[in-house]
């Protein structure tokens, strides 16, 4: 896609959303099944993922980590939003890889410690890319990629939570 192009597509979209930024806020949302044994099903809207234990808290490996979906989302949400970015800036990206790999120190989600964090204490993303991309034109794509991308600043911005279990029957 070119610059204009993309320019085209979001002009209308961003001059709705200056006269009515209530517009702007879209609320997504996913939802799971809970299925036999320790799993969770989830519709991607294009097929069932199913979730389950990681091997390390006692799975066989089978089903899918919810951990390595969160990566998987970051890493597809950094390489969208980089795309973007380069074909706004004109920046020429021949192709490329961006890899997002956390540590979780399990002792945390199986309550061995206490002290132990549940969830990922560190995260790295890397893009390997084919450009002819000065370092400058680097820099100020990596820059905005991290600005603009959702997943990215969810995880490291203090987003509210809410969570209620109510019964069905």
């Amino acid at each position: 896609m070119e610059r204009a192009e993309l320019q085209a597509l979001q002009r209308p979209l961003k001059d709705r959303y200056r006269d009515d930024p209530d517009a702007a806020v879209v609320t997504l949302s996913a939802s799971g099944s809970l299925g036999e044994g320790i799993a969770c099903s989830v519709n991607t809207g294009r097929a069932i993922a199913e979730a389950g234990l990681h091997p390390a808290t006692g799975g066989d490996g089978s089903q899918l980590c919810s951990g390595d979906m969160l990566l998987e989302a970051l890493a597809a949400c950094a390489g969208v939003t980089m795309r973007s970015v380069a074909t706004s800036l004109e920046i020429p990206l021949a192709g490329g890889t961006v890899t997002a790999e956390g540590d979780l120190d399990f002792r945390g989600t199986l309550a061995v410690d206490r002290e132990a964090p549940v969830g990922f204490r560190s995260i790295r993303l890397r893009f390997d890319i084919d450009t002819d991309a000065d370092d400058e034109q680097l820099a100020t794509l990596l820059k905005l990629t991290e600005r603009y991308c959702v997943v990215l600043q969810t995880i490291a911005g203090d987003v509210q939570l809410e969570s209620s279990c109510e019964r069905t029957g």
